[in-house]
């Protein structure tokens, strides 16, 4: 049997991409970091991103069936850092800009951008595995922020 510290202590040393996913029910902007996130598929276009079962972005993505994506940039870190805490409303107390960029919540400045629309949620654990179809992407070339070791960096090309 698998101790959970010891596999939270391995997991730990794998670098993974730190996103801010949001999604939106009633006009209130919901958002939270998240490092399990990756691509899917290229045909069709695709990712997957794992959330907590007690996430309230979960909770409005599942009733919606909509999620953004906001890829971070490696000066981003404190920004994940408000996202990851348990504030009332991160989006004010990021003092980030943001908008809705169709129809979900996008943080100005952020160097990746996806649009998705749920195709499935996946049981894993204490996690969904939500499946998300991409209709829509925006992209700037920018540092990435990783996040290894428990703590943020970035990619070591980008470092130099």
């Amino acid at each position: 049997m698998v101790i959970e510290q010891d596999f939270r202590d391995a997991m730990a040393g794998v670098c993974t991409p730190v996103t801010i996913v949001t999604a939106t029910e009633a006009d209130i902007p919901y958002g939270v970091t998240v490092s399990a996130f990756t691509s899917l598929s290229l045909r069709p276009a695709m990712v997957s991103v794992a959330l907590d079962r007690s996430s309230n972005v979960l909770a409005r993505v599942l009733a919606t069936g909509r999620f953004g994506v906001n890829v971070l940039g490696s000066e981003q870190d404190e920004l994940a850092r408000t996202f990851a805490g348990r504030v009332p409303d991160r989006f004010a107390a990021s003092g980030a800009p943001w908008s809705y960029d169709h129809g979900l919540p996008r943080l100005t400045g952020a160097p990746g951008w996806l649009v998705c629309e749920l195709r499935s949620a996946v049981e894993g654990g204490d996690h969904l595995l939500l499946l998300g179809d991409v209709a829509h992407t925006r992209t700037a070339t920018a540092a990435p922020l990783v996040y290894g070791h428990r703590t943020f960096g970035t990619h070591s090309a980008f470092a130099r």
